[in-house]
């Protein structure tokens, strides 16, 4: 064979054994935490994406926050399978990287895109510049983005799939969904055209008897069944956020994190928290995957290790404990607050974008979503507010985080 042929030709020849049935075939165990992981030492798991007939990776690739494309190739040499990305990621940059990224795979994997659009022949031109973009002439999913209410999936955007399905530009179309998410996937079930849905889900999302049993006030939404009766209706699930508001490496110095970044660091995110959060959710037989952003090659080695383990004691201990630390924080989107306070603020929006600065790092993103607001809602103060109208049934200091979001991000 020629030194010089690399694993990634080799993989993309077709011609290496899948490395999950060499490890289970020969016992072999998992390299010590914190080792490099190598594409022997790794056991994949597939699922099907719903009715559209996918083999996908449990563990998917959220592209999102990536920077490094070294990351993104690097996965593809250990098998993992599906990578997403949207037109409105890092101001459209995101696309043209991972497209460079996937260039030599591009058969081999699946990849899926998103428009926030809101009429058909917006969608259909954010669709070919997305295909531009990534270098490729289809998408395996395309997304209408952000949609929490039924009536932000209109007729005019099915159509928009509905043309790029029969024009070749994609395979499946789907839908991501933030906000009301189990109302969403109810109604998307029945709606007949969607194949896949892209949905918030995470351990703070307990079923509903275990969410009443800590707080008798809250709503009883029951994700985990939503999720189960979707996917028994033939949708494919991707999960994403399972890790309930990120647990990004905090860095010194930068400026979003204050005067005490290790604080913040320890509150965010504590060893095995990543991968027990990732296991949490694929322990719900209905998740085809989870879609996990990823921005370094020790964050990729960590959570490789979700598919290789089962759901544990330790890890459930470790979640319970993250989830009190986080309680009074975590917006966990259930709907059940209506959504908009007495001044117009978008609060379940507001706490996500400051989930993507202060979980993910992303100060910039939270910045851009934040600004796209309309002016009334993001010229508001919550701190020149004598009381707050907004109660969160999960008991989320809601006001406080507010504040500081718009000192943050305005």
């Amino acid at each position: 064979m020629n030194p010089d042929f690399s694993r990634r030709d080799f993989l993309t020849a077709g011609l290496v054994f899948p490395v999950a049935g060499f490890r289970a075939t020969h016992n072999l165990p998992l390299p010590p935490e914190g080792s490099p992981a190598t594409p022997e030492s790794v056991k994949l798991t597939y699922r099907t994406l719903g009715k559209s007939g996918l083999k996908v990776t449990s563990l998917a690739f959220g592209c999102m926050t990536t920077a490094d494309p070294s990351v993104i190739e690097r996965a593809t040499d250990f098998g993992i399978n599906h990578f997403d990305t949207a037109r409105v990621y890092q101001n459209g940059n995101n696309e043209r990287m991972v497209g460079a990224a996937l260039k030599k795979v591009r058969q081999k994997v699946i990849l899926s895109s998103k428009s926030g659009a809101k009429t058909r022949a917006e969608a259909l031109a954010d669709l070919d510049t997305s295909l531009r973009e990534l270098g490729t002439d289809y998408l395996d999913v395309w997304y209408l983005h952000n949609r929490n209410e039924p009536e932000q999936v209109d007729a005019d955007l099915l159509e928009a799939q509905r043309m790029a399905k029969q024009s070749g530009k994609i395979r499946f179309a789907g839908v991501s969904t933030h906000f009301n998410m189990d109302k969403m996937l109810a109604y998307l079930a029945k709606l007949g055209p969607i194949d896949v849905v892209l949905t918030t889900y995470n351990f703070a999302m307990r079923s509903a008897d275990a969410a009443m049993n800590a707080n008798p006030d809250a709503p009883k939404t029951d994700m985990t069944e939503a999720i189960r009766s979707a996917r028994k209706a033939g949708l494919g699930i991707v999960a994403m956020k399972v890790m309930a508001g990120g647990v990004s490496r905090v860095r010194r110095g930068d400026r979003v994190y204050g005067a005490d970044p290790q604080a913040l660091g320890q509150r965010l995110g504590q060893p095995g928290v990543p991968v027990a959060a990732i296991k949490w959710a694929l322990k719900n037989e209905s998740v085809d995957t989870a879609i996990v952003c990823m921005t370094s090659h020790d964050q990729f080695d960590e959570n490789l290790r979700a598919m290789a383990e089962p759901y544990a004691e330790e890890d459930e201990g470790l979640l319970t404990a993250r989830l009190a630390r986080i309680g009074a924080d975590y917006c966990r989107m259930c709907g059940s607050c209506g959504g908009v306070c007495d001044k117009g603020v978008p609060v379940p929006d507001v706490l996500r974008f400051l989930t993507y600065a202060e979980g993910y790092g992303q100060f910039a993103l939270a910045r851009e979503r934040f600004l796209e607001m309309p002016r009334p809602a993001r010229d508001v103060r919550c701190s020149d507010c004598t009381s707050c109208s907004f109660r969160c049934a999960y008991g989320v200091a809601v006001r406080d985080r507010l504040t500081h979001a718009q000192e943050m991000l305005a």
